[in-house]
């Protein structure tokens, strides 16, 4: 027998002695520790009522964490001391494969936590991009993750809406002591946070989007409790709810804008240079300083811009790729839409296409069910279409929203990049899994680490001709734009934050560089004031993957399958992109 032969058998041999006579060193859970991870999990539910309900959790739908209040800073604080002193009793060497993961997921997760608090971020409470008072709207409407089907969940609705004026008061405080230490918002940013907050105080009440639940009651409902229940919500939203939109919206307009900054990046803040370095590492999860990220931008810019001058030409387009970006975003039939219906309608019609293509690439498939619906009116003007995920219980649907301010300018030619990012195969795939699979302790199943799902939904994308998309040159240029997109931001983001680029250079960035509408590229530009280092996670995420993919096709050869490959991704869930390095390597090995 020849020596390569005998030396596969050994080693196949080895292998499955190992599986045989370690099958409680490799597979088996660590009982305490699962019940540390369900403490874990449990308490911080407790710690964070809203994301609960988010996730399906009901039992917290009356509480509202006040996350700027000093209790609330020392109580988060000591619960990731207690967890990180927990976990410290534990060996990575004692624990199985998956237990290992979910150790390490979890420390990440704790320390990084305790280091946020480093930097105060309740000083600047609320933006126009994120913030409780959005947040409130989007459940108050009746129509998103808090539920209105009994009297009961109606009741507890009116309980959150009590605790949100002690939300406003405490906030106001912080912007105050934020203004004392010179941790501001720029003045950009402000100035669109006043309108807002005046639409969710609404007084004209058929049109405040806070009484959808008592317009749309539940059709089992008595009329006694229609009538007891609409009276108390009219007076719940008028004198609670509303006067403490509009404390908030007088406070920021009087009394903050004169403070707020001229300048754009966290930079111009005490500390910001080391602000920045943290966050950019949050988001990332890697150790990737600010300058590796931004030339990494830089190239990624100039190789798809070329392969953006090579769709130009296959369409037929004489002028320069400038000229292009223009023509695109100005001749009407890159507007063919009427009606908020026509933008859905061919949304549906994309999911349709996509469908049959599927199972080619996935061998595993969500169970969870699926919506696409319109962005809110008091939020569309400064949202991004984003993806809500389902409830654990798969009771609630996951919901693809699509802001549409106006559908006679919707652009029509990158929506098949944009379903497949926050949709199908994107968001939708990569959560309901991650949320259906038992088989994990339940802070990994509603967890989101954005450089891990927010890579994989760009990286979703460049799947789009294997699904049956792209196969006009001007949907594929829409993907290119969003690859584009998606590398500029890399480029201001470090720019903004750095001091390379303020908010109109960075506008003018973005604008000379892919075709954006100048509302579009304000917005991102905000956005990314707002949020530092989020925007990093995208590429960052979607360049780990491809990577790996190239490396395993590199080394498996023939025993490479791109199924395999997917399937193992969303079976893993999310996690730090380190860590997921270290299980996908571990994964190529079970495939040779």
């Amino acid at each position: 027998m020849p020596k390569k032969s005998r030396a596969t058998i050994l080693a196949a041999f080895s292998l499955l002695c190992l599986i045989i006579f370690l099958p409680q060193k490799i597979f088996s859970q660590n009982k305490d520790l699962h019940r540390l991870f369900q403490s874990y999990y449990g308490e911080r539910e407790q710690l964070f009522p809203v994301q609960a309900t988010f996730v399906g959790d009901t039992l917290y739908n009356d509480l509202l964490q006040n996350e700027g209040s000093q209790e609330f800073i020392t109580k988060l604080h000591n619960f990731y001391i207690k967890y990180l002193d927990s976990l410290a009793a534990y060996k990575e060497s004692d624990l199985s494969v998956p237990d290992k993961l979910s150790y390490k997921i979890l420390k990440d997760i704790l320390e990084k936590g305790l280091e946020t608090q480093r930097y105060h971020p309740e000083y600047m409470p609320a933006n126009q991009f994120q913030s409780l008072p959005l947040t409130m709207g989007i459940l108050g409407a009746g129509a998103s993750a808090q539920p209105f089907k009994t009297v009961t969940d109606y009741e507890k609705w009116l309980k959150r809406i009590s605790l949100f004026k002690v939300w406003v008061d405490t906030a106001i405080g912080n912007f105050n002591q934020g203004i004392t230490e010179g941790v501001v918002l720029p003045k950009a940013l402000v100035i669109k946070m006043i309108p807002q907050l005046e639409n969710l105080a609404q007084e004209d009440t058929s049109k405040n989007i806070f009484f959808g639940p008592v317009r749309n009651f539940p059709g089992s409902f008595e009329e006694d409790e229609r009538k007891k229940l609409s009276s108390a919500y009219y007076n719940a939203i008028t004198t609670e709810l509303m006067p403490a939109y509009e404390k908030l919206a007088i406070y920021l307009r009087n009394d903050y804008m004169p403070h707020a900054r001229t300048s754009s990046g966290y930079n111009d803040l005490p500390n910001g240079k080391e602000m920045y370095n943290f966050y950019v590492r949050y988001f990332t999860t890697t150790n990737k300083t600010p300058e590796e990220i931004y030339e990494i931008g830089l190239r990624e810019v100039d190789r798809i811009h070329t392969e953006m001058d090579s769709v130009k030409h296959e369409t037929g387009f004489k002028g320069t790729l400038s000229e292009f970006f223009h023509y695109l975003n100005t001749d009407p039939k890159f507007t063919p839409f009427k009606t908020a219906d026509d933008v859905l309608t061919a949304y549906r019609a994309i999911l349709q296409k996509i469908e049959p293509n599927l199972p080619k690439l996935f061998g595993v498939k969500p169970g969870t069910a699926f919506e696409i619906r319109q962005t809110e009116s008091f939020r569309a003007a400064s949202a991004a279409a984003q993806y809500f995920r389902g409830s654990l219980d798969r009771k609630r649907p996951g919901i693809f929203y699509v802001p549409i301010v106006d559908a006679s300018k919707y652009a029509s030619f990158s929506m098949e990049d944009l379903f497949m990012h926050e949709a199908i195969p994107g968001h939708h795939y990569q959560l309901s899994l991650q949320q259906e699979d038992s088989t994990l302790p339940l802070f990994r199943r509603t967890l989101s680490i954005s450089a891990f799902s927010e890579g994989w939904g760009l990286y979703a994308e460049t799947l789009g001709k294997q699904l049956g998309c792209y196969t006009d040159p001007y949907q594929y240029f829409g993907s290119l734009q969003n690859q584009i997109h998606r590398a500029i931001r890399l480029v201001v983001d470090v720019s903004l934050h750095t001091g390379k680029m303020n908010r109109e250079q960075a506008i003018k960035y973005m604008l000379d560089n892919e075709p954006v509408s100048e509302q579009s590229a304000t917005s991102e530009i905000e956005r990314y004031m707002a949020w530092p280092g989020q925007a990093l996670s995208y590429k960052i995420g979607e360049l780990t993957i491809e990577a790996l993919r190239d490396k395993y096709n590199a080394a498996l050869g023939d025993k490479f399958s791109l199924k395999n490959f997917h399937d193992a991704i969303l079976k893993g869930g999310s996690m730090q992109l380190d860590i997921f390095t270290e299980y996908m390597d571990n994964w190529m090995l079970t495939q040779k």
